[in-house]
């Protein structure tokens, strides 16, 4: 009675990548490539931002090794059933998504001369930590500046329009938002009031995205005991709904005629939902990016004066805003 081997391939476990293997490792590959264009395009903005973005690019490159390690290794094991096919498709999307979520969030690093503001001198002491940029005088007077930068913009980008207000003698304190997102950072005035008492009120401000959020700040806390907000100041900027009755403090706006964000028509749309004797600084000629120093902004005008003019111009209302609160 005669009988046969079978001697199987070394290679008969191993099956070809199937399509959506070979996208998942596009993807990771991608994710990859989305970190290393962030850091060196905006070295800047990522290292001197909150923390978070840096997290979370960290965390993309560990799940693009992940997922390449993983499919590589299990190329050789069967795949059954529609449910977990659709699983995986599911679980693409979503990748997709997050490495788009990635470069969306991606900083303006700030430029000169805001660069050249963050280096201490002339009676002004410049600290950083992971949360805050602080510019404090030599004797700061009982009024403290609290301000929010606007969306994805390095918070370094506001030191040179924010030096004369020190200059002045107000402490000043810049935000650094998780992210990026003033949204992510309603809690960061209660913090900085915890971290730097004695003061005997602050004027809240902010840029675009984060003077919709130091509005909502202010509006909370302008009956506060302790530290209260005593002023409201925007920077191409205006709330997000109506704070005319609820809000019981000086407000000053401060915007630019050739605004291709905060446009001169929504600036003048939000008068009704400000207090009526809110002051309205309109600068002619300014745009949405010249309220700091960072580039330009995708979607704003072109302006018609230099840089150096409109931060002038700014610089002034904000500390003649202050000054007029302090009394």
């Amino acid at each position: 009675m005669g009988f046969s081997t079978y001697a199987p391939s070394m290679d008969s476990p191993r099956r070809r990548l199937d399509a959506i293997a070979w996208i998942a490792l596009v993807i990771a590959a991608a994710a990859v490539v989305v970190v290393v264009w962030a850091l060196v395009t905006e070295w800047g903005g990522v290292t001197h931002g909150h923390p978070a973005y840096g997290v979370l690019l960290g965390l993309a490159v560990l799940a693009a090794i992940v997922a390449t390690l993983l499919t590589l290794r299990r190329r050789g094991v069967a795949r059954r059933g529609g449910i977990r096919k659709v699983g995986r498709i599911v679980l693409l999307i979503l990748a997709v998504g997050g490495v788009a979520l990635i470069a969306w969030l991606r900083p303006h690093s700030a430029l000169e001369p805001a660069l050249a503001a963050m280096e201490s001198g002339g009676g002004i002491t410049v600290t950083e930590t992971a949360t805050e940029i602080v510019l404090a005088p030599a004797t700061p007077g009982s009024i403290a500046v609290f301000y929010q930068p606007g969306a994805l913009v390095d918070p370094r980008a506001y030191a040179a329009v924010l030096r004369p207000v020190a200059e002045a003698g107000h402490t000043v304190v810049i935000a650094k938002q998780p992210l990026g997102i003033g949204f992510l950072a309603l809690g960061a005035f209660d913090a900085a009031r915890a971290a730097h008492p004695g003061f005997a009120g602050w004027v809240l401000a902010g840029h675009s995205l984060g003077g919709t959020v130091a509005a909502i700040e202010a509006d909370a806390a302008d009956a506060d005991a302790v530290a209260p907000a005593v002023g409201l100041a925007f920077c191409a900027s205006y709330p997000a709904g109506d704070i005319s009755r609820s809000l019981t403090i000086p407000v000053e706006s401060i915007s630019g005629t050739r605004d291709g964000l905060a446009t001169p028509q929504s600036i003048a749309a939000s008068r009704p939902n400000l207090p009526s004797d809110a002051e309205f600084t309109i600068i002619d000629g300014a745009g949405h990016a010249q309220c700091g120093d960072y580039g330009l902004q995708s979607g704003d005008g072109t302006p018609s004066i230099s840089d150096d003019d409109a931060r002038s111009q700014i610089s002034a209302a904000l500390v003649r805003f202050v000054e007029t609160v302090a009394g």
